[in-house]
């Protein structure tokens, strides 16, 4: 079967999609990117705001109108939202879909496809934590299909560290969706950054829903996590999705002081009024968000930092608008993810009173993206004539040769024109930055000065040489590869 694999939304999703890519191939089902050639695809939803619900069923019906024959497996959060889930599944069946797993049970999504499509069931099946028996409850009407494929990122791949939120901000529904905190095993987590590495990938990112509160039902933390991440794996680039500013204690940046931990975090801020993220039920003031980046960037001052925030929270006045706008220059993000507020059925700022007019919600989304990209600029100013390790993503041709694009370790999107004969796919370098690109949206490369040693030791070697190190030696002979040298494991007198 050739399975087609698809998201919306969140790195988790992306995460969740390279799982279950790993787990079909390995049953012995092809993946494809061409929706046309699918026998069944699988789809893994948002349902953040309104507008990412929109998306979702857009793009159900966009599947069932081009391939009506393949079998449409949608799981995610908008089949996972609070209320009437049978409700939810006569309308998903309605739109065509054939099987919908819940987040609840969507570590599962591989095994229950298959014995679905097997299974040529006369009805679909609805997998839900409110179902029978195993988890599966009876729906209706189906086709008989097979598997899909999902072009995997060679370079860069998601971790999925955990799931669920313990806490309840009244804005967001993901937790509703997603659950509680469920962590996965640090040995999980390392084989898999490890198969990844021998397949090729250079750089993983650290994802989940609550990403600071790993560990917590495991009796571990994602400190330890990451100092087991750098012991036993040789992955050369690891990075963070979004964490909360709470869960990081001063002491957690001295993990930086390794060069494999790349220096950017996605740190959401949400509001720069301390009365609006009061009523969000935020844990962190502006105060002690100011504190924690200024450390960041005492110890590494080049150190990337990007955030989130709401526009048009309910309640919100000029004077707290005005309040977060100051707020918001001052720290100088290198780029701000901006969300209009939307609200959602379930959450507490749904029913809040003094809900934001859309029109003053659409004036003050447009002032805080000028503000963004004046802080971007800057930014990218900054970073003008330093020098960068870059890892290159897949070049597309242009009439002069190839053109690639790769990001810092800061989190900068970068361009570099190569010859045609001369292709830096998935390579990492050392360059010195350029000036901006033309749309002035990001840095060109002045001179790439080295190429890194590719791939030095594979898991299996790495895994052969901890029996006979220190933890600390490997580490320490890892961190050399970043800086052009050939790892080689030999004992250490």
């Amino acid at each position: 079967m050739q399975i087609h694999l698809a998201s919306l939304g969140c790195r988790l999703n992306e995460a969740e999609l390279e799982t279950w890519s790993h787990v079909f191939q390995t049953a012995g089902h092809g993946l494809t990117n061409s929706l046309d050639d699918a026998d069944a695809v699988v789809l893994n939803t948002c349902a953040v705001t309104s507008q990412a619900v929109r998306k979702s069923r857009q793009l159900i019906q966009r599947v069932v109108r081009q391939n009506p024959a393949a079998s449409l497996i949608v799981s995610g959060c908008y089949p996972s939202l609070p209320g009437d889930a049978q409700q939810v599944n006569n309308e998903l069946m309605a739109m065509g879909v054939d099987l919908v797993v819940t987040n609840a049970v969507k570590d599962k999504l591989p095994e229950l496809t298959l014995e679905h499509l097997e299974a040529h069931a006369s009805k679909p099946v609805s997998a839900s934590d409110t179902g029978m028996g195993d988890g599966l409850a009876q729906t209706h009407a189906t086709r008989p299909g097979s598997a899909a494929l999902f072009e995997r990122n060679r370079q860069r791949s998601f971790i999925k560290i955990q799931d669920g939120c313990r806490y309840k901000c009244t804005y967001c529904v993901v937790t509703l969706a997603r659950g509680e905190e469920r962590s996965r095993s640090v040995t999980d987590i390392v084989d898999e950054i490890n198969r990844l590495y021998d397949s090729g990938v250079q750089e993983v990112v650290l994802t989940g829903v609550h990403v600071g509160g790993y560990g917590s039902d495991i009796n571990s933390d994602l400190h330890s996590l990451v100092k087991a991440i750098l012991c036993e794996t040789a992955i050369p680039r690891i990075r963070f999705a979004s964490v909360e500013p709470w869960d990081l204690p001063p002491h957690f940046f001295e993990l930086f002081e390794n060069d494999r931990l790349m220096q950017h975090m996605h740190l959401p801020l949400q509001s720069g009024s301390d009365t609006v993220l009061k009523r969000m039920a935020r844990r962190c003031k502006t105060q002690d968000f100011a504190a924690l980046v200024n450390h960041i960037r005492s110890l590494m001052p080049n150190f990337g930092v990007t955030t989130d925030v709401i526009v048009g929270f309910p309640g919100e006045t000029d004077a707290e608008w005005a309040d977060s706008m100051a707020f918001i220059e001052d720290m100088q993000f290198s780029h701000i993810h901006i969300f209009s507020f939307s609200g959602r059925e379930g959450t507490h700022a749904a029913a809040f009173p003094r809900q934001i007019h859309g029109a003053v919600k659409k004036a003050r989304s447009q002032a805080l993206h000028r503000l963004a990209a004046r802080s971007k600029q800057a930014t990218l100013l900054q970073n003008v004539g330093q020098e960068a390790t870059i890892l290159w993503e897949t070049g597309r041709v242009t009439e002069s040769g190839i053109r690639h694009f790769g990001y810092t370790a800061n989190y900068l999107r970068v361009q570099a024109d190569q010859p045609a004969g001369d292709p830096l796919d998935n390579l990492i370098t050392r360059v010195k930055l350029g000036s901006f690109t033309a749309d002035e949206s990001l840095l060109g490369v002045d001179t790439i000065i080295e190429r890194l040693a590719q791939k030095p030791v594979t898991a299996q070697q790495w895994r052969t040489a901890q029996t006979r190190f220190s933890a600390d030696d490997l580490i320490n002979a890892v961190n050399t590869h970043t800086k052009n040298k050939v790892f080689q494991i030999t004992p250490v007198n």
